[in-house]
């Protein structure tokens, strides 16, 4: 009897011996293979990029952070607007939940490279006649070997994930403040168009009371009244159009910044009192650097080629360390065990195959993706830095128009009171003088919107040089 309880323990021992041999075993092959990595080599493709713009040659150093470039605009009202939007705008509440779900999918990724650990315990009876049973308490944990770098590609695509939505949520606040911006320009446009019409046709209407009475006292004839009409109803039905886009605008304004059109209010402010910043261009690597939208691109690119890794990884043997140790509470007693275990993956119809390839070809459409993004960016930039120099022009001469369009609406109507000239001449100076107002304040909408979508197109990093100002003749259009 002593003799096989010596057997029994010299086997035990035995046992422990092997299973601790097994185990150093896979952890010493685990220590040997960790350097070795299935990702490729990433390198960021290669771009062209000009050395100077088409448009223009100079340029200036990029702010080191992103500017409020609104703020350039001189508008109290428009950076209220803009608060508003980055604080409450549901464009930036949906890309900040988009980066809090990346960042909980970068931490389960990163939980693989961990061990797992798990508590149980048991309760059993022997027979249904004994009273007494077994009851116990184990530990276990489990370490999966990172040996070819597969979890740790998957943890780094997460975090390269996670950085492509923190860029997403830049460009979620820089397209929100733009597309606020942009709404509040148009909607003081449509304002000022709207006040213009009245106005001229509230002069019109002067004029036909004056041209009825002469009618009535035979200086003028039923033909003059009826052309100084038409004049009227021309000017009044442009009136309900210019409101039917406010009201379009002012909704999508209210959208914006994540309210009721029935609850949203705007104080009226005149387009001319918003200043017109003069941008001044940075270089076109220093703009593609800046935009956060080619540093999504490049973060998704660099996570795709940690995701060829990982599928790389799969074809090669998987191998784990599982331990675990447990007390017997009735009787007492310790027991433990340790195991190491190597997969090696022979058939499964051409899954792992397949998702190679899928992971190649995503990678390769994000190194296109990539390229498309930083080209149309240089091409928006170049676009808005024409777009500011010639609307900067026509304004000019629209403001010269206006003026000459005046100074003959009122030598027509001199002429006119003095009979020295017909209606229809005034006639058509009143048209010819609303028009060219209308047209001075358009020009004026599309040279803030120019700018606004050339601080966009710089990724908010340009500086401002100095702002334009009204000359007389915009500040105060006359329509006498």
């Amino acid at each position: 009897m002593a003799q096989r309880s010596r057997r029994d323990t010299y086997l035990c021992r035995t046992r422990t011996r092997a299973q601790r041999s097994v185990g150093v075993a896979a952890l010493l092959c685990a220590l040997v293979l960790a350097g070795c990595s299935t990702v490729p080599a990433y390198r960021t493709p290669d771009v062209a990029l000009p050395p100077q713009w088409t448009s223009t040659k100079e340029t200036a150093p990029p702010a080191t952070e992103p500017i409020e470039w609104w703020t350039e605009l001189r508008s109290p009202r428009l950076n209220e607007l803009v608060a508003r939007g980055l604080g409450d705008g549901l464009d930036v509440t949906i890309a900040l939940a988009r980066l809090e779900q990346a960042r909980g999918m970068a931490q389960i990724a990163g939980a693989g490279r961990y061990p797992t650990l798990g508590v149980g315990a048991d309760v059993s009876r022997g027979s249904t006649n004994s009273s007494s049973g077994k009851r116990s308490l184990t530990l276990q944990g489990s370490l999966n070997l990172d040996l070819w770098g597969a979890s740790g590609a998957k943890a780094k695509s997460a975090d390269m994930t996670v950085q492509a939505s923190e860029s997403d949520l830049a460009t979620a606040r820089q397209t929100l403040a733009s597309n606020i911006a942009l709404g509040y320009l148009q909607l003081l446009a449509l304002d000022e168009r709207i006040l213009l019409a009245t106005r001229i046709a509230d002069d019109a209407q002067n004029l036909l009371s004056l041209v009825e009475k002469q009618a009535s006292l035979g200086a003028a004839s039923t033909l003059d009244v009826q052309q100084q009409r038409n004049a009227v109803q021309t000017f009044l039905a442009a009136i309900p159009v210019l409101r039917l886009q406010r009201d379009t605008v002012f909704g999508q304004l209210a959208v914006l910044v994540n309210e009721t059109p029935q609850q949203f209010t705007v104080a009226r402010q005149s387009l001319l009192d918003v200043a017109v910043p003069q941008v001044q261009a940075i270089a076109p690597a220093d703009a593609v650097a800046a935009r956060p939208e080619v540093q999504a691109a490049e973060a998704r690119l660099e996570a795709a080629n940690f995701d060829v890794g990982v599928a790389r990884a799969a074809f090669l043997p998987a191998a784990s360390i599982t331990a675990q140790t447990g007390w017997l509470l009735n009787p007492t007693a310790a027991l433990w065990s340790i195991a190491g275990s190597v997969l090696q993956p022979l058939f499964d119809g051409g899954q792992r195959e397949g998702q190679l390839r899928v992971d190649r070809a995503h990678a390769e459409e994000l190194v296109a993706s990539y390229r498309q993004v930083i080209l149309q960016v240089l091409q928006e930039t170049e676009t808005q830095l024409v777009a500011v120099q010639r609307l900067h022009e026509a304004e000019t001469l629209d403001a010269a128009a206006v003026d000459s369009a005046s100074e003959s609406l009122r030598l027509s109507r001199i002429r006119f009171e003095r009979g020295a000239s017909d209606l229809l001449t005034v006639i058509i100076n009143e048209r010819t003088l609303y028009q060219a107002q209308d047209t001075l304040l358009q020009a004026r909408l599309q040279r803030l919107q120019a700018t606004v979508g050339l601080y966009r197109a710089l990724g908010g990093r340009a500086p401002a040089q100095q702002l334009a100002v009204a000359t007389p003749s915009q500040a105060q259009p006359n329509t006498k």
